[in-house]
């Protein structure tokens, strides 16, 4: 009967050799090296490609997957494209007169004997002289005897581009000069399209530069209570409570009825923009701060204040670039807010007067039942609303998960 003792003992060298041949895999059963250009990632100097990626590159790489973001991203370019260019691209001109409520223009891609052409023709909506039975209003429908053939790069309307260069060509429009009307015309009979497109450039400059003002004031003001503290801290926090403690709405209309009728056009969208900086910091403000305190406190901040960095420096160097990624989120959806409050104001008549064209301004024909039943299209200026709030917002949510993906 053997015992313990009766086994023999492996030294310690034989029993690391033991353990390694138990533990060991057949070769058929091992799995391969992974191979990093499998999946598409190169190897660089014997590193992956992605490691030596900058932080910009990969919020890009990890923005592209986001649909709906680049969705956004397209359609805010086009639309800061259309404000910068905005002449080029009305069809018509914006003050030109024609038969006002007209409908929008009948379009096909048929000639007029019925054939298939690649080139749409426009027909105007006419009455048919037939009437309704039930209503006996009269009859309207397309009027096949006068077409008008559509181009690209045809002449137009003089303008100066840029404000500066004079020029005649527009990016399409009929080729014979006729007038059209894709989306009908107002009351006074201008299109609306093209109040529509070159509107644009109002609207979304005041939206741009309401949040460049808000977004410096804020960032600065933000950054310099939550880092500096004590005393000033509490007084900018009071204060940043007493401004978002005010009714905006009335407080707007309030400011806004200040100015003067007979004010230039200049002076009156500064003043609107003043006033919309005024009371859109704050929020922003306390967002910055709260960021601020939490980055006052790592480890890197506390070593630039012990070897001596100067309260800019650190803030310039440390601070505000780790408050940069929250700016940007803010930004894109900051815009289509104050767009929509530009749009409300402009359709009350406080935000942008006669002669300029805004979407709030084309808005103001929309103020009875009786128009929007009868001419419906007159609420063409508010697809552009809505696609400037849905580009804005896109754009905003796919950079939010792309720079901060947690």
């Amino acid at each position: 009967m053997s015992t313990i003792a009766d086994k023999p003992t492996l030294s310690p060298a034989e029993t690391g050799v033991a353990k390694s041949a138990e533990l060991a895999t057949p070769a058929e059963h091992q799995l391969p090296p992974a191979d990093p250009a499998a999946d598409g990632q190169p190897i660089v100097g014997g590193r992956f490609a992605h490691g030596n990626e900058t932080y910009a590159t990969l919020v890009w790489r990890r923005f592209r997957r986001s649909t709906m973001g680049m969705i956004g991203l397209v359609l805010t370019v086009a639309l800061i494209l259309m404000a910068i260019f905005g002449d080029f691209f009305a069809p018509m001109d914006p003050k030109r007169a024609e038969i006002g409520f007209a409908p929008p223009d009948h379009v096909e891609f048929s000639a007029p004997d019925g054939s298939f052409s690649p080139i749409p023709y426009i027909y105007p909506i006419v009455e048919t002289g037939e009437f309704d039975p039930v209503t006996f209003q009269p009859m309207t429908g397309p009027d096949k005897t006068n077409p008008t053939a559509l181009g690209f790069f045809v002449k137009g309307h003089r303008y100066n581009l840029l404000g500066i260069i004079p020029a005649d060509i527009h990016f399409f429009g009929s080729v014979d000069g006729r007038p059209i009307h894709f989306l009908g015309t107002d009351k006074f009979g201008r299109d609306i399209l093209s109040r529509g497109i070159v509107g644009s450039q109002i609207s979304l400059t005041i939206a741009l530069a309401v949040v460049s003002l808000t977004t410096v004031l804020g960032t600065l003001i933000g950054i310099a209570s939550g880092y500096l503290g004590g005393r000033l801290d509490a007084w900018v926090q009071r204060f940043v409570d007493l401004v978002l403690a005010f009714p905006q709405l009335p407080l707007y209309l309030a400011l806004t009825s200040l100015i003067p009728v007979t004010a230039p056009s200049n002076v009156f969208i500064a003043f609107v923009i003043g006033v919309m900086a005024a009371l859109g910091w704050a929020q922003l403000a306390r967002e910055v701060r709260s960021k601020t305190l939490a980055l006052a406190r790592i480890e890197y901040v506390r070593a630039a204040i012990a070897v001596g960095s100067s309260d800019w420096r650190i803030i310039l160097r440390h601070i505000l670039p780790n408050v940069s990624s929250h700016l940007i989120v803010a930004v894109t959806i900051a815009i289509p807010s104050v767009v929509l409050l530009e749009s409300f104001l402009g359709y009350l008549g406080f935000a942008v007067k006669p002669p300029l064209i805004s979407w709030g301004l084309m808005l103001q024909d929309t103020g009875t039942f009786s128009v929007i039943g009868s001419y419906p299209w007159i609420l063409s200026p508010v697809v552009f609303v809505l696609i400037t709030v849905f580009a804005f917002n896109a754009l905003g949510d796919g950079l939010r998960d792309a720079i901060d993906p947690y």
